[in-house]
């Protein structure tokens, strides 16, 4: 899952993207309006968290632009401004959700699952299962039948973005612009290298292969 972070004082967002990617998620982080739109523009992203007062180009009108390139990625709006008002003005331009400052962490980040769950229309919302293999999304636990396995955050990042594409075959650029950072360097072999870690932990025997490569395409994750 990857996020962009639209924010322009830097401690409040170092504070979200630091516990965004303590919570799995991949995080672009832009501190001004034009910067920004040009990465929501540019990049697909699961979710974007907006602050209204920004300098160059302000969170309202990069939300008004987005929506009128049809450009439909989940919205939450941070900001200072507290009125009825101020709320249904950001709702009515685009935003799918708003949050007023002061606001704690665990409130965010509720507040984002909650969109990506809505635009996905995950039938469970809090957990991923495809036949003995099961992502609990609020307790970041990972089981294959009542076996329990241990996955570092980019590893369960991984799973779940495979398990949300069950069958499908995912390239190593898909990987990496859901998974890591927009700046990430593409010729690195770190797709490889997760895909091999997460491979060697959910694959104990020969009859658990899961994690397939298409050669020339990419990775598929088939559970039976």
């Amino acid at each position: 899952m990857r996020i962009l972070v639209i924010e322009d004082d830097r401690d409040t967002a170092t504070f979200i993207r630091n516990g965004l990617k303590r919570s799995g998620y991949a995080v672009d982080l832009a501190k001004d309006g034009e910067k920004g739109f040009q990465l929501i523009i540019s990049n697909t992203y699961d979710a974007a968290v907006i602050d209204i007062m920004l300098p160059k180009l302000d969170g309202l009108t990069i939300i008004k632009k987005i929506r009128e390139l049809n450009i439909q990625t989940p919205v939450l709006i941070l900001s200072a401004r507290t009125s009825v008002e101020d709320r249904v003005k950001g709702l009515g331009l685009g935003s799918d959700d708003y949050l007023a400052k002061p606001y704690s962490f665990i409130e965010l980040l509720a507040r984002v699952r909650s969109l990506i769950r809505r635009t996905n229309l995950a039938p469970n919302p809090t957990e991923l299962t495809k036949g003995d293999l099961r992502l609990d999304l609020l307790t970041r636990e990972v089981t294959y039948g009542s076996e329990k396995i241990e996955l570092l955050p980019k590893e369960f990042a991984l799973l779940e973005y495979l398990m949300r594409h069950h069958g499908e075959v995912v390239s190593k650029n898909m990987i990496l612009e859901h998974i890591w950072s927009y700046d990430f360097e593409p010729q690195t072999n770190v797709v490889e290298v997760m895909v091999c870690r997460l491979r060697n932990k959910l694959e104990q025997s020969p009859e658990k292969k899961m994690i397939r490569t298409i050669r020339g395409a990419g990775y598929v994750l088939k559970v039976t």
